[in-house]
């Protein structure tokens, strides 16, 4: 078994409810292309039906008129449902990226912390061995010191 790495995202979109996803899809298939091209085809064919014949909504079209201001009450609330979603998404995500940073400054910080201890440790040691050196006296092998 491998150690998926963790997505917040997917995690948040598993933990949602019925009534969540059903928001999800209706604005999903609202806010499309083939919805407002079905649309328009289904009220141009109304118009047409109920323009030619004597039919059940002749013009000035009262039940089309009816349907798409109930059809308008719903996109609203059905949208506004989303938006509120977005929003409550949004909102934990920019928590999430805030824990997220916090956490990584703490990291560095203790990183750096780290090395400020080894920068003092290398300078402790080069003092030591110029020390050692100094002691030591002139070197017989025909090199120099350096400092």
């Amino acid at each position: 078994m491998t150690n998926q790495p963790r997505n917040w995202h997917a995690e948040h979109l598993n933990k949602r409810t019925t009534g969540q996803r059903a928001a999800d899809v209706m604005r999903n298939v609202m806010g499309s292309w083939g919805f407002v091209g079905s649309f328009l085809l289904f009220m141009a064919v109304w118009a047409t039906i109920n323009s030619l014949q004597t039919a059940w909504d002749p013009y000035p079209f009262i039940l089309l008129n009816l349907f798409l201001s109930m059809l308008a009450g719903l996109q609203g609330a059905i949208l506004l449902i989303a938006a509120k979603r977005q929003d409550a998404l949004s909102a934990a995500l920019a928590q999430h990226d805030y824990d997220t940073n916090v956490a990584a400054k703490a990291d560095i910080e203790a990183l750096l912390a780290i090395n400020r201890q080894q920068v003092i440790m290398i300078e402790e040691l080069g003092t030591i061995l110029r020390h050692i050196d100094d002691e030591a006296g002139p070197r017989t092998d025909g090199a120099t010191k350096t400092n």
